[in-house]
């Protein structure tokens, strides 16, 4: 299936433009940092998943209560500050491991009661009947000091209720969720735990990593993980509180699907999502960033990208999938345009920043399939 390419790189400059120069968003950022300095005063992990984390955490070992797996970080700029950034992390969990059960369809002249209790009311008669999964997710972050667990600099509970139906439900099947924080700069563990509706079970995993801080760049270029996009949205307004999203992760305004496995199919646009610290404004401001996209199979070059320019450090940019063949015959030679053929690639982005000059080379390797 083809994905179509939801948003232009101008179009997307210009919401990030619109978003540095929003006050609303500005204060939006003050009230997230005064929350989160008044969740430290609060209870927010409860003692028995404390304890847990206590145990575990000098030696990273993990409870498998409920097996879990984060695959993923990835981390962008803040907007309009950019002094803190935005930390995603990508986990898998099988359904099983979630303790799905049936809800019991309630009378309907019970609306008003249930809806205040949270309680699923089936839309009509003869509908599939529904599952449910109650849990909660813990997370902590500590800062690492010579890859030692020190002070923590937050806690995050997220609440947890999922709903699918009986007959599409898969036990055996791992769904990918994910969850955002935003966090300054710096080397951080991650303890996180998955714990069923009374805790009885707890189950945990320990993830370092560590955030850039995008004003050390002033000599050199450093882009952000590069990943490929299945979709990306515009909606109405940033999230307030941090959530898990199953399918696919929140960026200030956009609602993202990562194309994790960087699999396309033939005609699909290989499509990228990234940002570039260290580039330079010139004297009005403004950003002239160019990258020359290239297509190798092996060490030989399958497309050649005509270089793009771009007037922000956050990219996202589709490449079509397109090969120009030369096909020899009596007649002579001619050209002729066809989707690049099944088989592994790698993508080279060749950086540049037209203002201090600086440069800088990535890679990313995909299939088409």
């Amino acid at each position: 299936m083809k994905i179509k390419n939801l948003m232009s790189p101008v179009l997307l400059f210009g919401i990030i433009f619109n978003l540095a120069l929003s006050p609303s968003l500005a204060a939006l950022e003050k009230k997230q940092e005064k929350n989160a300095q008044e969740s430290q005063q609060r209870i927010i992990i409860p003692p028995q998943v404390k304890s847990v984390f206590e145990e575990g955490i000098g030696t990273r070992q993990v409870r498998p209560d409920i097996p879990f797996t984060i695959i993923k970080n990835y981390y962008l700029p803040d907007f309009p500050a950019r002094q803190n950034l935005h930390s995603i992390f990508l986990f898998k969990v099988k359904n099983a491991d979630l303790g799905f059960s049936s809800i019991s369809p309630v009378p309907k002249d019970a609306k008003k009661k249930e809806e205040k209790e949270q309680i699923f009311i089936p839309e009509s008669e003869g509908a599939p009947p529904k599952l449910q999964a109650t849990c909660h997710v813990f997370l902590q972050f500590n800062r690492l000091e010579n890859n030692v667990p020190a002070d923590v600099a937050k806690e995050i509970y997220i609440p947890i209720k999922l709903q699918v139906d009986s007959d599409s439900y898969e036990p055996d099947k791992e769904e990918l969720f994910s969850t955002r924080n935003i966090l300054p700069p710096g080397n951080y563990l991650l303890s996180m735990a998955i714990a069923s509706a009374k805790l009885e079970k707890i189950g945990t995993q320990y993830f370092e990593f560590s955030l850039p801080n995008e004003a050390a760049f002033t000599d050199r270029l450093e882009s952000t993980p590069i990943f490929l996009l299945k979709k990306i949205e515009q909606v109405d307004a940033p999230e307030m509180r941090a959530s898990l999203h199953k399918g696919f992760f929140t960026y200030i305004i956009f609602q993202i699907e990562p194309n994790l496995e960087k699999i396309v199919s033939p005609g699909d646009n290989l499509e990228v999502f990234f940002f570039v610290f260290g580039v330079q404004p010139d004297e009005s401001s403004k950003y002239n960033l160019e990258v020359a996209y290239e297509i190798l199979k092996g060490e030989e070059t399958a497309v050649l990208y005509t270089p793009e320019t771009y007037a922000s450090p956050l990219i996202q940019q589709a490449l079509p999938l397109k090969q120009t063949v030369i096909i020899k015959s009596e007649e002579g030679e001619k050209q002729e345009i066809r989707d690049l053929e099944p088989g592994k690639y790698t993508l080279v982005l060749k950086i540049t920043d037209k203002i201090s000059g600086y440069s800088l080379e990535e890679k990313l390797d995909f299939e088409v399939r």
